[in-house]
């Protein structure tokens, strides 16, 4: 298992913007497809996770939530060992908790959170304001 740590959640405004970033410091994330996903607070299932972006290990490719599309960009820097989520034009529809997955090459769709067997971080807390 990939040990992932979330961080950059907070505090926001409507309009505003964040950026979290995933990390992992006992195993390279490079080889990996990560994904991130949020869900409500109290809820605990993974499979109540909703999708929001991935992205692949050589970054090639990207996909996305057509929720988050145009205002959220996933990226990653394989030599820092990061995954980072940009969000911008922050909505109050987009608070919740944050997390990130890493997954190996499946029959599973990016976009499912099933797919990410590898590891998972403890999410960050993402609040937007109105």
């Amino acid at each position: 298992q990939v040990q992932l740590v979330e961080s950059g959640g907070g505090l926001v405004q409507a309009g505003g913007s964040l950026r979290l970033s995933c990390t992992a410091s006992q195993r390279t994330l490079s080889s990996y497809t990560m994904g991130w996903f949020r869900q409500s607070p109290g809820k605990e299932r993974i499979l109540e996770r909703e999708f929001v972006a991935a992205i692949g290990w050589s970054s090639s490719m990207t996909h996305y939530a057509d929720s988050v599309k145009g205002r959220f960009t996933v990226s990653r820097d394989n030599a820092k060992n990061t995954v980072y989520l940009e969000m911008n034009n922050l909505k109050s529809e987009d608070t919740a908790i944050y997390y990130c997955g890493a997954g190996l090459p499946s029959s599973w769709s990016v976009s499912d959170p099933r797919g990410y067997r590898e590891g998972w971080g403890q999410g960050t807390l993402v609040t937007v304001s109105s």
